[in-house]
């Protein structure tokens, strides 16, 4: 059986269709663990009429509180031995939870499922970052670039997995306190050594609307999320008997050296922006990218921005024969 863990907070206007949306799943084997968080419209009520309905739904209501705790009380709530999330003001293609379950019973134990997204809305018309973000996952998807993809963005979509009940335990659950949650989950699954197995297909219909969390909580503000990131590369991809370079002196560079700064004795900050080699920022001198030749198996961080310019150090860094997540990853 698949857990689908869904806390619910004033989504009524979106909550039937949602709903819906799992009921008319080709794959029926599942239960909805609703945790309806202190909702102020008719949420509740219309969750329990779907649970008058329908066995396979089973709500509980709490008062205001914050989002991981809901989704707590909702794992601690579920039987099944497989484990999803839904958010309530999504949706579900039709074949999602069956092409989930089957590639899960294909690989098993230490494996995680997911697949591309696609967002859309009842309100205006999608903005290009939703757009560009759909088109980035679902590519990391076809390909499993998840692992060298996993410093630029949540390679993992918040509704988009599905994973073990031993395997999800594992790595922590719900329980830590760390947002955005569901980055976090992500890098916990990757420093569990989780495999990541990518759909090459839309498993998830996001609705944006102008009260969705990314919209409206604060630490979605700032969507590079280098703390969070910076933290998890240190505990996890971090060799600190190689030396490390930061690439770039832009605003992501600047924001970088100041996080790495709290735990490394040196760094070796490098750009090709002629107006900015040589000066001394933040009690570190910047220089020519020209060095990494001299460096012995560097560690190498790329801030830099343009995607064509991307490319270009890419480019440079096949050249010298760097090979990603072993020698260079990309923080954007």
């Amino acid at each position: 059986m698949v857990s689908i863990i869904m806390p619910v907070n004033n989504s009524a206007i979106y909550l039937s269709e949602c709903i819906d949306s799992i009921i008319n799943q080709s794959y029926k084997d599942w239960e909805i663990i609703a945790v309806n968080n202190g909702s102020k419209d008719n949420s509740l009520e219309i969750l329990k009429k779907f649970a008058l309905k329908d066995r396979r739904i089973r709500v509980y209501h709490i008062e205001q509180a914050d989002l991981l705790k809901a989704l707590r009380i909702g794992y601690n709530k579920s039987k099944g031995n497989y484990i999803h999330r839904m958010d309530s003001d999504d949706k579900m293609p039709k074949y999602k939870l069956s092409i989930m379950v089957k590639e899960l019973d294909n690989y098993g134990d230490g494996f995680v499922i997911t697949g591309g997204t696609k967002s859309f809305s009842d309100e205006k018309k999608i903005g290009n970052g939703f757009k560009r973000y759909d088109d980035w996952i679902c590519k990391v998807s076809k390909n499993n670039l998840h692992t060298s993809e996993i410093y630029r963005e949540c390679v993992i979509p918040s509704n988009c997995w599905l994973i073990s009940r031993k395997d999800f335990d594992l790595t922590g659950g719900f329980n830590s306190n760390v947002f955005p949650e569901d980055y976090d989950l992500c890098f916990r699954f990757y420093e569990r050594k989780i495999q990541i197995i990518g759909i090459d297909k839309i498993l998830h219909f996001w609705r944006d609307h102008s009260n969705r969390i990314s919209r409206n909580w604060e630490c979605y503000l700032d969507n590079r999320f280098f703390n969070l990131k910076t933290n998890y590369f240190s505990k996890i991809d971090r060799d600190y008997s190689r030396p490390l370079v930061i690439w770039g002196a832009g605003k992501n560079g600047k924001d970088l050296i100041k996080l790495f700064k709290k735990n490394e004795d040196e760094i070796n900050w490098v750009c090709d922006n002629r107006k900015k080699i040589g000066k001394d920022i933040y009690g570190i001198k910047v220089q020519d990218f020209s060095i990494i030749k001299g460096l012995k198996s560097p560690q190498i961080i790329i801030a830099v921005a343009s995607p064509k310019d991307q490319k270009k150090i890419e480019q440079f860094l096949f050249s010298r024969k760097k090979i990603s997540e072993i020698d260079y990853w990309f923080f954007s």
